[in-house]
Formats: C-alpha cells, sequence, structure tokens
C-alpha cells in the first residue's frame, strides 16, 4: 500500500481535475492522498467527494510559498479545518496577489511585442488559482516558446524578461495561519532550499522555532544519503515524516504519482501524521 501527501491539480499548477487525480491514484493503487494546491483549498471538496466514490482517503492540504533570509521555500499544510475564517482569509490575500502579478507580467509581455491579455488566460487556466506556468503554456501555444522550460528562461524565471516577484508571507506567519485551523505544518521538499544556496540545517533550525511540525522525507528526488540526513533532523527536532510525488500531470512531463517500486510513501506516514494531529492539534 501506498500514499501521495504532495499532489497539484488544475485549481492551481496542475493539470488533472481533483476528480481525476483521485480516479488516478485509485487505479495506481493509493489508500489515501492530499491535495495540496498552491494557496488554496477551492479543489478539495471535489477530491472529497470523489474519495467517497473510489475509496480513497482524502487528507486536507495546502502549499503555501514562504521567504525566509532571502530564500524561498514551501511549507505544506495538512489535517486542517478547511473552513477555517483565518486561513481561509490568509490564503485570499495570496490569491489578489498573484491576480495582480499576472496582470503586471502580462503588462511586461505586452510591451515586448507579445501580445497577450487576461481573456487568454483564463481560457488556459479555466478554474482555481492563475499562474505562471499557465502564461508559459499560452506562449507556447502562440509559438513564441517550444517549451515550459524555454519560457520560465526566457520570460517568467527569476531572471527572465517579464519576470515580477510576488508578495509571500514569513514562514512564522505562514506555519501560523496552518496551525490557527488545527493544522500540522511540514517543510516541502527541503533539498530545494539547499540547492538555491541556502544552509539546510539553520532553515530547519529556524522553521522549528517558528511551530514548524514535519520535513517531507519521501520525494522523488531524495536519494539513500538525502534521506539519511533528513532522518538526522527528524530525530533532533523530533519531526513528523510526510511524503508525497508533488505530481503536477503533464505541465511535468515523465514524472506520477507515488506508485510501485519506483517511488512510493508507506502509509505509516499517515498514521503517525494523525497520531500527531490527535496529541498536539485538537487542544
Amino acid at each position: 500500500m501506498t500514499i501521495d501527501l504532495h499532489i497539484h491539480s488544475i485549481y492551481s499548477d496542475g493539470s488533472f481535475s481533483p476528480g481525476e487525480l483521485v480516479e488516478l491514484g485509485s487505479r495506481n493503487g493509493l489508500t489515501a492522498l492530499s491535495l495540496t494546491d498552491h494557496d488554496t483549498v477551492e479543489g478539495l471538496p471535489e477530491a472529497i467527494e470523489a474519495g467517497k466514490k473510489y475509496g480513497v482517503e482524502i487528507v486536507s492540504g495546502v502549499e503555501l510559498s514562504v521567504e525566509h533570509d532571502g530564500y524561498t521555500m514551501h511549507i505544506l499544510g495538512y489535517c486542517f479545518d478547511k473552513e477555517n475564517i483565518t486561513l481561509n482569509k490568509g490564503l485570499a490575500e495570496l490569491q489578489s496577489d498573484r491576480v495582480k502579478r499576472n496582470e503586471a507580467i502580462i503588462s511586461i509581455l505586452n510591451e515586448s511585442g507579445i501580445p497577450i491579455d487576461s481573456v487568454e488566460l483564463q481560457s488556459i487556466s479555466k478554474t482555481g488559482l492563475t499562474g505562471r506556468p499557465h502564461i508559459g503554456q499560452l506562449l507556447i501555444n502562440k509559438g513564441i516558446v517550444r517549451t515550459m522550460d524555454e519560457a520560465f528562461e526566457k520570460y517568467l524565471g527569476r531572471h527572465g524578461k517579464a519576470y515580477v516577484a510576488r508578495s509571500v508571507y514569513h514562514p512564522e506567519k505562514a506555519i501560523s495561519l496552518i496551525k490557527q485551523a488545527n493544522g500540522i505544518a511540514v517543510l516541502a521538499h527541503p533539498f530545494q532550499v539547499a540547492r538555491e544556496g541556502a544552509s539546510l540545517p539553520s532553515i530547519i533550525r529556524d522553521l522549528v522555532k517558528f511551530g514548524l511540525d514535519g520535513i517531507e522525507f519521501y520525494y522523488p528526488t531524495h536519494s539513500k544519503k538525502k534521506r539519511k540526513l533528513l532522518r538526522g533532523y527528524a530525530n533532533t527536532y523530533d519531526l513528523l515524516i510526510s511524503g508525497g510525488s508533488d505530481f503536477h500531470g503533464s505541465v511535468r512531463p515523465g514524472t506520477t504519482m507515488a506508485r510501485g517500486r519506483k517511488f512510493s510513501v508507506p502509509a505509516k506516514v499517515l498514521v503517525d501524521m494523525k497520531e500527531y494531529f490527535l496529541k498536539n492539534c485538537l487542544k
């Protein structure tokens, strides 16, 4: 048995609907999954209904971008109350900023001679949040670039012609939002932070001070050596172990959900998470 606690849908930057993801997960043998769209929980109701249909347990999830000491990282939230007013207000602020960022990117592209408007962009994203991957797909459709990588390298990435930074929360605020909704806060794909040049031990130590509950241990690119390091951090700070595929569908060709020998997440991860939730979150 395997689970997958890191999956994205069309409500952020994935290519499958929540229902399609649950059906696919069921076919792949998943017993539980968490829809962790960026800055939104709008897809959760559909995922929950599909979970009932296909016999897959759905864990409430979300992924928040944060910045600490000049480094960007992602915090995953789990097991929270998706109706929590404070959490949803915080998510609404992030969503509003995404809209402003998209408008600024479109303006820069227009000034560069690339005719794109918000109506075309909405036809690509269709539902949920609209972000840079949707703009990238529009650039591909118009023949401006050939691939998503080229779209980000030339226009949308940090060093691209149309890059626009967006406001993100400090990790202390993001973790607080999750905890106010009785949730669990987990550092996503830790080695992506280290790849930016940050000191992972220092980052984890600081995040623990802010209330971090766990780290993403099982991840497709985590080697045995990396897992050994993460296990050490988990033991040192008494952190939960989590895991997921970070599946985005066709947005990231060649990737799959957790399944079989290639990549899997033990069901015990969720068992431990539930025990932690009952002990620490329902106070």
